[in-house]
């Protein structure tokens, strides 16, 4: 894939890579669902401007990222009533239909109606349940939920390098891979 970037593409923030995309001077670019607000604030459509699609050598599984909310144990009734009320207005239908349709992500529940979704969020919502039952959901190594951030750190240092790297071969790559992760998790 190296050979298809550009010599600015290092270090670049994911929106303006998008933005290139967006502007038809970059062809593609590897991106979670939340890059979909920037094309519809640019007025495209997916499906007709844009496509959304998994990347290759990832059949039946899916990567997922999730917003997510804590809530502790309270002993006041009121305090724990307001949980529950919060809790019951994010799960709502209503809400998850809205919110999930202006962010560009897939509702939490996999019992909705996806009418009025676009293709992409079809397709993603249909992926995430052929990885849920073929028990192939992947956490976000990038987002924080699959390991430590010492983890996450050592994977991203060792990977960076190899891509920039004309004479490492993936076996050499593995091999660091594999004492950095080591020698941060001892």
């Amino acid at each position: 894939m190296k050979k298809y970037m550009d010599p600015e593409a290092a270090g670049r923030k994911w929106n303006e890579s998008t933005d290139l995309v967006i502007k038809g001077k970059a062809a593609m670019q590897w991106m979670g669902d939340w890059a979909k607000g920037e094309f519809a604030a640019e007025g495209k459509q997916p499906g007709k401007d844009y496509l959304c699609a998994p990347a290759p050598g990832t059949k039946n599984t899916f990567m997922f990222n999730i917003d997510s909310f804590a809530f502790f144990s309270l002993q006041n009734k009121d305090d724990a009533d307001a949980q529950k009320a919060l809790a019951s207005a994010i799960l709502d239908p209503a809400f998850q239909r809205t919110f999930n349709l202006n962010k560009g992500s897939i509702p939490v529940r996999v019992d909705m109606d996806l009418n009025g979704f676009d293709q992409c969020s079809v397709d993603a919502m249909n992926a995430f349940l052929r990885g849920a039952a073929t028990n192939q959901l992947v956490p976000s190594l990038s987002h924080g939920l699959a390991s430590t951030r010492y983890v996450q750190n050592a994977v991203f240092d060792v990977v960076s390098q190899f891509f920039q790297s004309d004479t490492e071969t993936p076996e050499q790559a593995a091999e660091k891979l594999a004492k950095a992760i080591y020698s941060v998790r001892n």
